[in-house]
């Protein structure tokens, strides 16, 4: 029977790599918070106008969801240095009703897939994100959706066509929402470049042309509007139909100083140009973002593929760089710090299992039969359809716990009942066997039956209800109650049954030294001390 239970512990240590291979990773699940912020991204040089016209067709198109409440969308940047946000990028937060009053079947998913079919516009790219979630994402890597990649270099062009390049690779990526490149240059100014031969004919410096220019076209502040506490300034400058197209820039009048009236056009020429809409700057080095939206695919999954991907087809010249950023910059910070710390905890519990039991046998015991208390923890993950991420590994840890808590009370019970039997055969001379061994392995076993099953009921009534819950936050609270769950099945399989068969052959190794000692050792009251090794 012992052989048996010993091949059960190898076979359910070995499944745990059935799951591990298919459990992807995340940094921290997705918070419900309730409601949706649309952040999508139309390209550079888009007039304010045909931006406003978008903004308003895509807030009605939302609002024919019938679980959406109220849209408010703004686009551009608010009067404040700490929103840079461009012209091309929207922000509309969308309120949804009380759960009760959605359609029969609906979830938070279902309603942002149906708002990705409802709002389509050729040349919008669609994000839909969490709002505190999105404001602590842009706050810590800039990002505004899951994963990004950010180019960095010398030349915005070449920027340009690398993130590009890496838009139309990632698109084809298994997982992959939404794709969006920023092109640096793609946006469009009207250039006005003064002719000094020619203004100096007409007996004009470049401070002149520039004043006309300035006043005409940008306009100037020449008085203030005072409405209570309200200041509003006074802006002068030419009519619109004056200044829309760049023909009609070049015919804006000059007054030379002889009080001559010429266009603008005879000092100067004037035409469209490309340039940068916004300049992005990363350590000092201009910077091009990717924003990525990934939908049914494990965040650390996607990104490996995506950047085998990219590093086999995109040539990177020399004195540019390609840095993945967004959530996966967490994960891997969690690695680095896992890989001193995991190894470091392991040795520290080692140290104070060896403490508490002064002997090698039963650290070895509880350190070699841990992975079985794991089995079922990762396995109630892997059939939830849950992520590895840091609020499982929380889980993880605490089942940990609790089985090495449980494995060191039952050993210590083994140990009692294995004492006495010793102390039996040492008072009476006898020779101890295989019969002996088993019957104190069930002796201490059974005192343990009812402390155990007390603490795994203790343990379910008070896990089952998170993992019934749906309230905000419970996404995070079930991912750490599911290891426990499905942890405490095999940790009671590992303490009421593994830990004993593994004792038993334990005891049976060492059974013909332990009898010679007791048949050298003088009859006396006191017991022999048994010493594992």
């Amino acid at each position: 029977m012992a052989k048996d239970n010993n091949r059960v512990c190898v076979g359910s240590g070995g499944s745990i790599l059935v799951p591990l291979n298919r459990i992807g990773t995340e940094f921290m699940p997705e918070l419900k918070e309730g409601d949706f912020l649309y952040m999508p991204s139309l390209y550079t040089g888009v007039s304010i106008g045909k931006a406003r016209e978008v903004l308003q067709q895509t807030d009605r198109m939302i609002m024919q969801v019938p679980e959406v409440q109220t849209v408010h969308g703004k686009l551009g940047r608010a009067e404040t240095a700490t929103d840079p946000a461009p012209l091309t990028m929207f922000e509309t937060t969308i309120q949804l009703k009380p759960q009760d009053q959605w359609r029969e079947g609906m979830t938070l998913e279902k309603i942002r897939q149906e708002l990705d079919k409802s709002v389509q516009v050729p040349g919008l790219t669609n994000v839909w994100i969490q709002p505190i979630k999105n404001r602590i994402d842009m706050l810590a890597t800039g990002m505004k959706t899951p994963v990004g990649v950010k180019v960095s270099g010398p030349d915005l062009q070449v920027i340009q066509d690398i993130s590009v390049e890496i838009e139309g690779l990632v698109k084809g990526v298994e997982g992959t929402l939404s794709a969006y490149a920023e092109r640096p240059k793609g946006a469009r100014f009207i250039e006005i470049d003064i002719n000094r031969n020619a203004a100096a004919r007409y007996m004009l410096n470049i401070k002149d042309v520039q004043d006309v220019v300035q006043t005409a076209i940008g306009g100037m502040d020449i008085s203030e509007s005072v409405e209570g506490l309200e200041r509003y300034p006074i802006n002068l400058r030419y009519p619109q139909d004056w200044r829309s197209t760049p023909e009609q820039l070049e015919k804006l009048p000059v007054v030379t100083p002889s009080g001559a009236h010429i266009p603008l056009g005879a000092v100067s020429d004037v035409k469209i140009v490309d340039g940068p809409g916004m300049i992005r700057s990363e350590n000092a080095r201009p910077t091009g973002f990717v924003f990525i939206d990934i939908e049914g695919r494990d965040l650390g999954g996607y990104v490996s593929e995506a950047q085998q991907l990219v590093a086999s087809n995109v040539k990177v010249p020399a004195g540019y760089s390609i840095t993945w950023s967004g959530q996966y910059e967490y994960i891997g910070r969690v690695q680095e710090r896992l890989q001193l710390v995991a190894p470091v905890t392991l040795l520290i519990i080692t140290l104070m299992l060896f403490l508490a039991f002064n002997r090698v046998g039963e650290v070895a015991i509880i350190l070699t039969s841990l992975p079985i208390a794991l089995t079922g923890g990762i396995w109630f993950v892997y059939a939830l359809g849950f992520d590895l991420s840091v609020a499982v590994l929380v889980g993880f840890i605490a089942l940990a716990g609790v089985a090495v808590e449980t494995a060191i009370v039952m050993l210590l019970y083994l140990n009692l009942s294995w004492e006495k039997r010793i102390e039996t055969a040492q008072a009476t001379h006898q020779q101890l066997t295989t019969k002996d061994i088993l019957e104190s392995v069930v002796e201490g076993a059974l005192l343990r039956l009812r402390p155990k099953v007390m603490t795994v009921a203790a343990i379910f009534a008070g896990l089952i209800p998170i993992m019934l819950g749906s309230a905000t936050g419970s996404e995070i609270m079930k991912r750490i109650a599911a290891p426990m769950v499905g942890g405490m099945i095999t940790a009671t399989l590992l303490t009421l049954f593994v830990i004993p068969a593994i004792y038993v052959l334990w005891k049976k190794a060492r059974l013909a030294a332990l009898n010679k000692r007791i048949e050298a050792a003088p009859i006396s009251d006191e017991p022999i001390k048994t010493k594992g090794k």
